[in-house]
């Protein structure tokens, strides 16, 4: 039974991340794109640039 106990911890990470990867993906565009875009350029163009 070491296996299971050694396989539990890998098992729940790798489905903890690919449901991380999957909520970022699932976020990209939509209603709030614009927003998102304009509080980047806001950003983007008050930080000195070198």
């Amino acid at each position: 039974m070491e296996y299971v106990s050694a396989i539990v911890p890998p098992l729940v990470m790798a489905i903890g991340f690919a449901f991380l990867v999957r909520a970022i993906i699932r976020s990209q565009g939509g209603a709030q794109k614009a927003k998102e875009d304009a509080a980047a350029e806001a950003m983007a163009t008050r930080s000195p640039a070198e």
